[in-house]
């Protein structure tokens, strides 16, 4: 089977996954809930909570690799300006 056809049985069996699902209920708990309740407020500040920690470590990996490219770039420069230095002293001069 070639990659083409896997991948027309792959989006054909995802249609017809998301064609059949059933609507999603809310919890007892949740569902006609009073907006105005402690448990609703507790709701909402877990979800900011959760996003503040999920984004701060993702934060925290795109500073550590534009830290390693940029100390990359940093490398290459020194070493490419030692090399330049080592091939003009070692040029025969006339």
């Amino acid at each position: 089977m070639t990659v083409r056809r896997a991948a027309r049985w792959a989006v054909a069996a995802a249609a017809v996954g998301a064609a059949s699902l059933v609507p999603a209920q809310a919890c007892e708990a949740c569902f006609g809930a009073n907006v105005d309740s402690p448990l609703v407020d507790g709701a909402k500040l877990g979800v900011a909570l959760l996003l503040g920690v999920t984004l701060s470590v993702q934060g925290g990996f795109i500073a550590f690799f534009l830290y390693l490219r940029r100390r990359a770039k940093r490398l290459q420069a020194a070493e490419l300006a030692s090399e330049w230095a080592d091939l003009q002293r070692s040029s025969p001069t006339p």
